[in-house]
């Protein structure tokens, strides 16, 4: 059985349980056991239970999020012991990307992250299927710690002699492949994907403005975080401004009810000129846009996740420069 050490920031504690319960499977068939700081018991040293355990896990999760990057505590005690337990081959580190932020930088920035791709947990579609994702990586490194088999027999149930006459025909019978069962979204999950969505292009616009200046002579691109529900971006050659825009957050009774994209600056929001709006269907939460710019890909037929929305929104940014002079 391996172990698994789940380090964490306390902010992403909801994730974190998240992703054990999509664990459980493993845990069920005696392939891991896991262990975080809340399984400390009353009166346990609290640094020497983590520290133990932490040096003692076969698999080492880093939930990697702007509160972990800002703890020193998993930063700099956590993270850094881990690696070098990577780096000795005592144990295998796995990036877990939670949320959005800079971590390419970091030392455990080399190492393959999951989801694949490093895509943020919270800017998925389907949260779910990207935590499977995340449970999928870490029963591969059990198998390349070669521990891939239940190593101890879990506790037998005892069940009526009925019941244990009927198991094999209940599982390798014929069964439907029609097993889908229609997902329902509160207010709440619909705020919080639109929001997430959000925080998804204020980063994409930023990395991309700043990778946009590095890779052109005479281009200078401009990112200004207004607050927490708008962002300004804009692109000069030699000065001259040649794309300006805003892009805002609108609330559930205003103008715009989803994220608003508007030419030029401003702090308005009874206006736009395009606009994502959160849509939905039984099974996962999908933007999609109002298809308001002709020739933009008829973007607005479209489920749309996070990264579709912002390349979107891009490719309008970017019209201006790419017209011919």
């Amino acid at each position: 059985m391996a172990s698994v050490f789940f380090s964490y920031s306390h902010s992403d504690e909801g994730l974190r349980d998240q992703l054990e319960r999509q664990l459980s499977i493993l845990k069920r068939q005696g392939v891991i056991e896991t262990w975080h700081d809340r399984r400390i018991g009353a009166g346990e040293e609290i640094d020497k239970a983590i520290s133990d355990n932490l040096m003692s896990a076969d698999i080492i999760l880093l939930l990697i999020s702007p509160d972990f990057i800002n703890s020193d505590y998993c930063y700099d005690r956590e993270m850094t012991a881990a690696m070098e337990r990577h780096e000795r081959g005592e144990a295998i580190v796995i990036p877990v990307i939670l949320r959005a932020c800079q971590w390419h930088g970091a030392p455990f920035g080399k190492l393959n992250a999951t989801p694949p791709d490093g895509r943020p947990i919270t800017q998925a579609v389907d949260r779910d299927q990207a935590f499977l994702e995340v449970a999928d990586a870490v029963q591969a490194a059990v198998k390349r710690l070669g521990r891939g088999n239940v190593t101890s027999s879990p506790p037998v149930m005892r069940l009526p002699l009925s019941s244990i006459q009927q198991s094999p025909l209940r599982e390798l019978g014929p069964r439907s492949s029609n097993l889908r069962i229609t997902k329902t979204f509160t207010d709440r999950d619909k705020d919080r994907f639109k929001h997430d969505s959000f925080e998804f292009l204020a980063k994409f616009f930023e990395n991309s403005l700043d990778e946009i200046s590095k890779r052109n002579d005479g281009i200078e691109g401009e990112y200004r975080r207004i607050d927490a529900n708008r962002f300004y971006a804009a692109v000069y050659r030699n000065g001259k401004a040649l794309s300006r825009c805003t892009v805002y957050v609108g609330g559930d009774n205003g103008f715009a009810n989803g994220i608003a994209f508007v030419e030029g600056e401003t702090a308005a929001s009874n206006s736009f000129g395009e606009m994502l709006s959160i849509g939905f269907n039984d099974q996962s939460l999908y933007l999609t846009a109002m298809g308001m710019r002709h020739g933009m890909g008829g973007h607005g037929r479209e489920k749309l996740t996070p990264e579709g929305g912002a390349e979107y929104f891009w490719s309008i940014f970017m019209a201006p420069l790419q017209r011919e002079r």
